[in-house]
């Protein structure tokens, strides 16, 4: 026991004690094998010297038994050792692992004592070398348990220098000088091959606790995001519900407002609800792509229809504040290999902070075709990117200096998402800017020039484009929700636009309006209501009774299968908070489509 005790000493732990045995035990059953046929040769010689063969002979035949019975004896240990505790291994085998080394030691150099050529000085030295070679081999090989080495070092050295002592003479004087210079520097090695293999112990044992310390806070943080992402599934309807219907009324209060000292305030007031739901937007981006949520489907994409429906989004923003933003595409359609949804969001936010950080001049997307591939670029006029900031750019929450001089309202994620959506397709993207010049932002994709399906998704091919300038609409237009503050939100925007508003908490009172006879050229529902009904269940069951009607589905949830398999559907699926001027952008798409003018 006194291994086991040394190496608690040094903080090995018993099953790294158990692992050093298994090599000791394991090079003792390979040297009892190897040492028979090491006798052989000199059964050879013996024969050929014409003496009697049956010692050396029976001496081989009782190693080829032991080697046997160690082999089996080995087969039961690694048996117990899987079965029983490291400890209980370790005080049951360590001293019996000893005891066959002693024994083993004893004979090798037995062979000495029983052969007939005690007095052939060449024999003797054929075997002396033998048994250094034999004793050097194991000082490698055994040393993980140090009893164990010095028992087999101690007998076999040992007796073999004693037969020498017996019939000391000139020459055995000069082989035990040698013997004994060899011996010391054998056990030297052994020692220092034993604080080796306990270090390497060591090693392993702290490599462990690193890994198994690593593996615990990879998962804390998996469980962490899982947390945060599960959070934000489940408060993100509620928490955007309110900037929802604050945005409407804002709008609608602008639009009524006939007091000119309150329009600052109220613009204000209109940008910190924009800027809330940017925040909402990239957060929830980020986070559903984090969470591994988005599924990803490679596909042939119209790159000019899309962005077409992309820069809808963005051209009364730009008007409004005196931006140019144009488009320049080749006369022939482009189509690449990509996932619709994620190059739209990709897009839709390169686009959004280009006009955002850009105070004059303005905002270019440009489609350039590039041998196979096609070259998707956001040129900008704006404040451009410090040298040192620019390896930085696309990390979340990371916004450069001259960023939040012009707006800090911003969170840092629209790049990060883009960079996340990129590599979600596998597909090149980069910058370049000069720091007060401008910036441009590119993602390169994959030319499909075969006969692919072009995805069809409401979302890409839903051509908004706002009349310029706003013009009062008519008509009327039926919401589905049952949050008393977002339905008065609904109704306050839309009597400002000249639209009427019939509200719905569920099926039934939405049923009942359009039985009653009221004709909407457009419908609203939000996905999750108190009723426990499915929003989207409803619409498809307006759509068949009012099959002439524009709709879409209004819902503050960024990760519900049921919207996502309405997307897959070509329904068009809007988020809460809904910008007032995207959606007047799409009722006037809808009113023209509703009473047969172009627009």
């Amino acid at each position: 026991m006194m291994f086991s005790q040394d190496l608690q000493n040094v903080g090995i732990s018993s099953r790294a004690q158990i692992r050093m045995l298994d090599n000791t035990f394991l090079r003792l059953v390979f040297s009892f094998t190897a040492v028979p046929f090491v006798g052989i040769p000199f059964v050879m010689w013996l024969y050929l010297l014409g003496d009697e063969l049956a010692p050396t002979g029976i001496w081989i035949s009782i190693y080829l038994i032991c080697a046997v019975a160690v082999r089996l004896w080995h087969k039961r240990y690694l048996r117990e050792a899987k079965e029983n505790d490291a400890k209980i291994v370790l005080r049951r085998w360590l001293p019996r692992v000893n005891n066959v080394a002693l024994l083993h030691g004893l004979g090798i150099s037995s062979l000495y004592l029983i052969t007939p050529q005690t007095h052939n000085f060449d024999f003797f030295l054929l075997l002396n070398i033998s048994i250094a070679a034999i004793v050097a081999a194991n000082a490698t090989h055994l040393t993980p348990v140090i009893s164990t080495f010095t028992r087999f070092f101690f007998a076999s050295w040992g007796l073999l220098n004693f037969c020498i002592i017996w019939r000391l003479d000139n020459l055995m004087f000069i082989v035990l000088m040698l013997n004994l210079l060899y011996g010391f520097a054998i056990y030297r090695h052994a020692l220092t091959s034993h604080a080796f293999f306990i270090q390497q112990a060591r090693l392993e044992e702290k490599s462990s606790r690193l890994a198994e310390q690593f593996r615990q806070a990879k998962e804390d943080a998996e469980l962490a995001l899982l947390d945060k992402n599960q959070f934000l599934t489940t408060a993100s309807h509620d928490l955007r519900q309110p900037v929802h219907a604050m945005g409407f009324l804002i709008e609608a209060i602008i639009h009524k407002n006939r007091d000119d000292a309150l329009t600052p305030q109220l613009l204000d007031l209109q940008q910190s609800v924009r800027s809330v739901h940017l925040m909402f937007n990239s957060l929830l981006d980020l986070s559903k792509i984090e969470s591994g949520n988005v599924r990803t489907s490679t596909t042939a994409v119209d790159i000019g229809n899309l962005l077409d429906s992309v820069m809808t989004l963005f051209r009364e923003e730009a008007k409004s504040r005196a931006l140019a933003l144009r488009i320049w595409r080749p006369k022939r359609s482009i189509r690449v290999m990509g996932d619709p949804l994620l190059i739209r969001q990709s897009l839709i936010n390169l686009i959004q902070n280009a006009l955002r950080y850009t105070q004059h001049g303005g905002v270019l997307i440009a489609i350039r075709p590039r041998g196979s591939d096609c070259l998707i670029e956001v040129w900008d006029t704006g404040v451009g990117i410090a040298d040192n900031e620019k390896s930085k750019i696309f990390s979340p929450y990371y916004r450069p200096e001259l960023a939040w001089k012009i707006d800090s309202a911003g969170h840092g994620l629209g790049l990060a998402v883009v960079a996340r959506c990129a590599k979600l397709m596998n597909v090149r993207y980069g910058m370049h800017s000069v720091e007060g010049k401008g910036s441009r932002f590119w993602m390169r994709f994959s030319q499909t020039t075969g006969e692919e399906k072009t995805a069809e998704n409401a979302t890409v091919h839903q051509n908004l484009t706002p009349p310029t300038p706003r013009v009062p609409l008519s008509g009327s237009c039926l919401v589905v929700d049952d949050d008393p503050l977002v339905t008065s939100a609904w109704e306050s925007l839309m009597s400002t636009w000249g639209i009427t508003v019939r509200c719905a908490a569920c099926a039934e009172e939405a049923f009942a309006i359009v039985d009653d006879g009221f004709r909407p050229f457009a419908m609203l529902c939000d996905q999750r209501l108190r009723s426990g009904e499915s929003g989207f269940d409803i619409l498809k069951a307006l759509f068949e009774r009012l099959p002439d009607v524009s709709g879409a589905m209004v819902s503050g949830e960024f990760n519900s299968r049921v919207l996502q398999e309405a997307e897959e559907e070509g329904y068009l699926v809007l988020r809460k908070p809904l910008e007032p001027a995207k959606l007047y952008a799409l009722l006037t798409q809808w009113h023209g489509e509703y009473a047969g003018q172009p627009y």
